[in-house]
């Protein structure tokens, strides 16, 4: 039988059809890129890059408390409850302990369930025997936006002469900062929230103004 050859016939290629869906990818695209072009980012409009969050604890915080008191001689470890630490005036001998200034103690002790946006805010709070704060130290935070709210001099610096009686509004008497209403509302709440809790423990009522 004789042999035959299969005749070669090339395969027709396949038209491609365009998607039509790829005009509106394209139009996302650019509206995408339109968008992150024209906007700036927060940290761009404030003039500086986002800090690193800061964790690290504070174990001996003798600076932070000689700036809540002064004119303390001496203060006391932390213990007690709720835990706090005692400040001193110098004692009527070298050695001992003198009139009782007023107490500090961290916020994350006493309000360990209020937090910010992104987690807790550890500061650091002075209170006079009046119930009157001496100070806010901000000690530690990781909220995105720290660096322009809760960790500015100014935000502490409202605080300082501040009477636990105050209603501790943020709008009202404590100042608000757009775009970190969570940060703020936290670290006042957790501020007048610790500071009650140790006037109701450790104050005289009649003696609070």
């Amino acid at each position: 039988m004789p042999h035959t050859h299969a005749t070669d016939t090339a395969l027709p290629t396949p038209r491609r059809h365009a998607s039509p869906w790829r005009p509106l990818a394209t139009l996302t695209l650019c509206v995408g890129v339109c968008c992150a072009v024209a906007v700036p980012s927060l940290d761009a409009q404030y003039g500086r890059r986002r800090r690193e969050p800061r964790f690290y604890s504070n174990p001996n915080p003798d600076q932070e408390l000689r700036q809540l008191f002064p004119k303390a001689a001496s203060f006391s470890d932390l213990g007690g409850e709720p835990p706090h630490i005692t400040a001193y005036a110098a004692g009527p001998r070298a050695g001992t302990p003198g009139q009782t200034l007023g107490y500090a103690f961290w916020t994350t002790d006493l309000a360990p369930n209020e937090r910010g946006y992104h987690g807790p805010i550890r500061m650091l709070v002075g209170m006079t025997l009046n119930g009157l704060l001496t100070g806010v130290v901000v000690d530690s935070d990781t909220e995105p936006y720290g660096y322009f709210s809760i960790e500015v001099p100014q935000f502490a610096a409202q605080f300082v002469g501040k009477s636990i009686r105050e209603p501790f509004r943020v709008g009202a008497d404590v100042d608000a900062v757009s775009r970190a209403s969570l940060s703020i509302g936290s670290a006042t709440r957790a501020i007048r929230d610790s500071s009650r809790l140790v006037a109701r423990a450790l104050l005289n009522p009649a003696d609070v103004k």
